[in-house]
């Protein structure tokens, strides 16, 4: 899939390199024949025009793109001068770089003679990198195979030292870049899984301590050149970033159908890449540490360790046994070990099909592999690029390498999962079933790979993965239920006054027992974990836990637990009788006597100072209001908490305009330049009996709390509750509001009211 339908500008590349060569060597040859003016008036004779007469002595060498015939439309020249200590080589240098600064291209150049070049590159390691691949354009082709001979012999003679920095620079360029195949915005040359880590295995195989990239890598590395010439094309520049707005383009250039279709090849290329990346630098490690120690240590039934490396042991056939591979990867995670190359490659090749149903044995293994916690991640991606997986799983193919594009997500939907399942492992000791925990994990957004929403069709796909593996009918049953509602406790949290009895009621029913409780308590920590950050927080945490409390005592016969009462901190707070603020951190916490708009004119005092909600919940306890916002500065360092306090007390106290300063800021502000979905404002039926749900979806901008809350109190409206979470870019804000008279939304009309005011507050 990874090339696909792709079109290739591969021969574009290739002609676009010729004819720059061709040029550049008109450039030098002019350059070398024409006389300098004194030289005219002494000669009566025109120059002489034989090539290697006047080009002795000096030649021009391509690195960089150039060199390696992969120059893109918007690339620049990186180009070298050799020269053999000719006295008029500078001149020749002018001739050669002035036409090619005047064409507007940009250029990267250097004049040395073949020891300067060498001394240089056992220094500099991006100049012995270009060395390495260095072609010749033009000139006296003897300098050239010298100074790359020179600069290889060292290079070898010197790897151990020299190996050492290049992976430096690559781990320094992949904590500054990212991981290709997971970035919304990749950086298709410095990422991790670029091109610049293929470059790299490049100069590893030029020391002659590991093999150059493979075909399926070279196909990889092919296709992040072609996205990169179609990038140049659609920004008429030379970007390596692959941003937003620009991958549809991009895609359209390619013959894609749209950015997801180009995203996933993506992912994929940068995944053979990395993949393969870390297979030559263990091979680096293995070979430049020395004698490796001899003998096997049996791990499990035909499968032992040698050499540091998980293999097949001897006398073992693969033919026969199609757990085996399940077998040798459950092994290796649990020992901590990678699976070696040629063994995944015999496994692949050589296995025969599953039985289906699995035999336990294989449902065993694959549970063990999972269990190996963090461990089983690179051994899975070892299954995976080797196709095992698929043949495996089949369904495995709908979601494998598929891109979120989600800033709230850190990975495709593939990796997503084995991560979750690789956290799940931490929590096996705290269900009933651990196995059903980590398939759980492992398929819970299975439903990705179709259309329609993700937990309804992921239920559809469970259950046929289920009875697939070969699990019993019950167990089967529960596997559907869980991936059905993995977003019912976390949702529910963050989305719903926990107070309301409608709410614990209706997660109770839900979940139907203790059992589907605690995997789906345990599997909303391991998903939201592998998530990301903007996905998993303390307060989260902390909501999710109060929320399987409460289910817990329904589910056990037992009462509910009592509305909250204020915290000591929070009781504290409220003795000062007007209202209290506490700032710490990016935690704001306002207790004050309830009264109509508290919430969103505290909302406006942060948006004011340039405080971005990330979350938010509003609640009452008696007769006061406790409102806990967890914010972080827009840009730059946050805002005095002593001014961003006395603000807050100002507004507490009616002393503070804050609507006149937000207008001033929203005036300052640019629009945005990126189009965005509409906001979508929804009643939710039947959510509560004492309060009227309205979710408001939003892409997130300053002061949209203020505008929301604004729109209610100018509807008549009283908001008793709120939950408010910003994931990502978009605003998930759910409020439970009331009349004056403290009656819910019944009529229609007045429904469609307050729909359509919000609605235009939020344009």
């Amino acid at each position: 899939m990874m090339r696909g339908d792709a079109r290739s500008f591969a021969p574009a590349r290739k002609e676009r390199a010729g004819d720059i060569d061709r040029w550049l060597t008109d450039l030098i040859r002019t350059a070398c024949a024409m006389p300098y003016p004194r030289e005219r008036e002494a000669r009566s004779v025109p120059p002489a025009t034989d090539e290697r007469g006047t080009m002795a002595g000096v030649a021009l060498v391509a690195v960089g793109s150039l060199g390696r015939g992969e120059l893109a439309p918007g690339s620049d020249l990186d180009l070298v001068l050799l020269h053999n200590g000719r006295d008029d080589v500078a001149r020749i240098a002018d001739r050669i770089w002035y036409p090619i600064w005047d064409s507007g291209m940009g250029l990267d150049h250097s004049v040395r003679t073949v020891d300067e070049a060498a001394k240089v590159a056992r220094e500099d390691l991006k100049a012995v990198l270009g060395l390495i691949q260095a072609r010749h354009v033009a000139g006296d082709p003897e300098l050239t195979r010298a100074a790359r001979e020179m600069v290889l012999a060292e290079w070898r003679a010197d790897s151990r030292r020299r190996l050492a920095q290049l992976r430096e620079s690559a781990d320094k360029r992949a904590d500054s870049a990212g991981e290709l195949a997971f970035l919304l915005e990749p950086d298709l040359r410095d990422s991790r899984g670029g091109l610049r880590d293929v470059q790299a295995m490049q100069a590893v195989a030029a020391a002659w301590v590991a093999s150059a990239p493979g075909p399926r890598v070279r196909e990889a590395y092919e296709l992040l050149l072609d996205v990169r010439h179609g990038l140049h094309l659609v920004t008429a520049r030379g970007a390596d970033r692959l941003v937003l707005q620009e991958q549809d383009a991009v895609a359209d250039t390619l013959g894609l159908l749209d950015a997801e279709a180009l995203m996933r090849r993506l992912a994929e290329a940068g995944r053979t890449i990395s993949h393969a990346f870390d297979s030559t630098w263990r091979t680096v490690d293995r070979l430049l540490s020395g004698p490796v120690p001899r003998g096997r240590r049996p791990l499990a039934d035909g499968v032992v360790e040698h050499g540091g490396e998980v293999v097949l042991a001897r006398g073992v056939n693969p033919r026969k046994d199609p757990v085996l591979v399940l077998r040798a990867a459950a092994a290796a995670a649990e020992a901590g070990l990678p699976l070696s190359p040629a063994t995944v490659t015999t496994l692949a090749g050589q296995s025969p099909p599953m039985p289906v149903p699995w035999p336990d044995e294989a449902r065993s293994a694959l549970v063990a592999l999972l269990g190996a916690g963090r461990a089983a991640v690179p051994v899975w991606e070892e299954l995976d690029q080797a196709g095992v997986l698929v043949r495996l799983l089949p369904d495995w193919e709908r979601v494998r390498h598929r891109p979120q594009r989600n800033p709230v997500h850190r990975f495709t939907v593939d990796r997503h999962l084995i991560e979750t399942a690789a956290g799940a492992a931490s929590f096996t000791r705290e269900v009933s079933r651990p196995d059903l925990l980590l398939i759980s994990a492992l398929l819970h957004d299975i439903g990705k790979g179709w259309p329609g929403d993700h937990s309804t069709t992921g239920e559809v796909v469970a259950r046929d993965i289920g009875a697939h593996i070969g699990l019993p009918a019950a167990d089967v049953d529960t596997l559907a239920l869980v991936v059905r509602h993995h977003l019912l406790l976390p949702e529910t949290a963050t989305r719903r006054d926990l107070d309301d009895p409608v709410t614990i009621a209706r997660v109770a029913e839900a979940v139907g027992n203790r059992e589907v409780l605690e995997l789906l308590a345990a599997l909303a920590v391991a998903d939201g974990n592998a998530t990301g950050p903007a996905a998993w927080n303390s307060w989260k945490a902390s909501l999710v836990s109060d929320l399987v409390r409460r289910v817990r005592s329904v589910l056990s016969g037992t009462p509910l637990p009592p509305a909250p009462s204020l915290s000591a901190e929070q009781a504290s707070l409220a003795r000062h009788g007007g209202g209290a603020i506490r700032v710490n951190g990016g935690a704001v916490t306002v207790v004050a006597p309830d009264r109509p708009g508290l919430l969103w004119h505290a909302a406006g005092v942060l948006a004011a100072h340039r405080m971005v909600v990330r979350s938010a919940s509003a609640a009452s306890a008696g007769s006061t209001a406790v409102i806990e916002f967890s914010v972080i500065p827009e840009y730059g360092t946050p805002p005095d908490p002593a001014t961003l306090e006395a603000d807050l007390r100002l507004v507490l106290a009616g002393r503070l305009d804050i609507e006149q300063r937000l207008a001033r800021r929203a005036r300052s502000m640019r629009p945005a330049r990126v189009p965005v979905a509409p906001p979508r404002v929804t009643v939710l039926e039947d959510a509560s009996k004492t309060a009227t749900v309205i979710e408001v979806r939003a892409h997130d901008r300053p002061g949209l709390l203020w505008r929301i809350g604004r729109a209610f109190g100018e509807c008549g409206l009283d908001v008793q509750a709120a939950r408010v979470e910003t994931l990502g870019a978009e605003a998930v804000d759910v409020f439970y509001v009331v009349d004056r008279a403290g009656r819910l939304l019944t009529d229609e009309d007045h429904r469609n009211e307050v729909r359509n005011q919000v609605l235009a507050a939020l344009r």
